[in-house]
């Protein structure tokens, strides 16, 4: 099976590098190719990929600025690649050796995988023992769903059933990579968790970037509760649950600002409940706590 690699990305000069090394260190005996889609960055990224443009023969630069979000430029890049199976990777994520093969060999038995993600690599012990480490011994899960879903940086599928779906949903800006997951899996087709293949994630570190996807990812889980668990504004249980949750972390608010992988959870944790009462009042929907 050909492979086309997909990184959508903006403003991505100081990691991808870090990224194309790792992809130009795979062992690879087939044919493949790169594609970085840029979605309107200001910064270096073209001089960086264009460093690695003999180390990976197949990597090409790709416009994809036309729309502001990661799902139009993964799908920018998808249009312009060639191969039968397609990969996507983040430009702030490193691919572990074997990563390529063990990808390519899930895909041609299941159609739809997804790789598992290691955290130590990247990250302080502070920012894993506030964020957690998901995906890592099996794909995610929300109980509020009817499927399983992975993130989209871990993903792997056939160019067909990419196709099949239309892509991402370019109108949702955040979890549009569980959406993605909940779509292709109504196509009949199960998502596969692919042990051998491992990425090293990098999370956000910063208190503010921390809190700020915090948020942005609790309003959008609300909003596909709305969509595909056919979620109500008026569930008091739910309502009860956030309320709870806002009592426990205060009470639990001089402990976490003693330290570091403290403060960094309460960042985490305020974010989501934010987020959550931000979606459900934008959304139509009950908060719904995932913790």
């Amino acid at each position: 099976m050909t492979l086309s690699i997909i990184i959508p990305c903006r403003n991505a000069a100081r990691t991808i590098g870090e990224t194309l090394q790792a992809l130009a260190d795979q062992s690879w005996p087939g044919a493949w190719e790169v594609i970085v889609a840029d979605n309107g960055s200001t910064d270096d990224l073209a001089r960086v990929v264009a460093r690695y443009t003999l180390r990976i023969p197949g990597l090409r630069l790709v416009d994809a600025s036309g729309r502001r979000g990661a799902s139009y430029a993964r799908n920018v890049g998808v249009k312009a690649a060639t191969g039968e199976g397609i990969l996507f990777c983040d430009a702030d994520d490193i691919p572990a050796p074997g990563w390529a093969i063990a990808m390519e060999a899930a895909l041609r038995a299941h159609g739809f995988v997804a790789s598992r993600l290691e955290f130590e690599k990247l990250n302080s012990p502070a920012v894993r023992a506030a964020r957690g480490c998901t995906q890592v011994a099996g794909l995610q899960q929300f109980r509020f769903l009817p499927f399983v879903h992975a993130g989209a940086g871990t993903l792997g599928i056939t160019r067909a059933l990419h196709d099949a779906i239309q892509g991402f949903d370019e109108a949702i800006p955040i979890c549009e990579d569980i959406d993605y997951c909940m779509r292709v899996q109504q196509q009949g087709v199960k998502l596969e968790f692919v042990s051998e293949a491992v990425l090293h994630c990098r999370l956000r570190a910063s208190k503010k970037g921390v809190y700020s996807q915090a948020s942005q990812y609790a309003e959008y889980e609300v909003y596909l509760y709305k969509k595909y668990g056919a979620g109500s504004l008026w569930e008091w249980w739910r309502w009860r649950k956030y309320l709870q949750s806002w009592r426990m972390l205060f009470g639990r608010l001089s402990e976490l600002l003693r330290t570091p992988e403290g403060k960094t959870m309460l960042a985490w944790r305020v974010g989501r409940l934010m987020g959550l009462l931000k979606g459900s009042l934008r959304f139509g929907a009950s908060p719904v706590m995932v913790e």
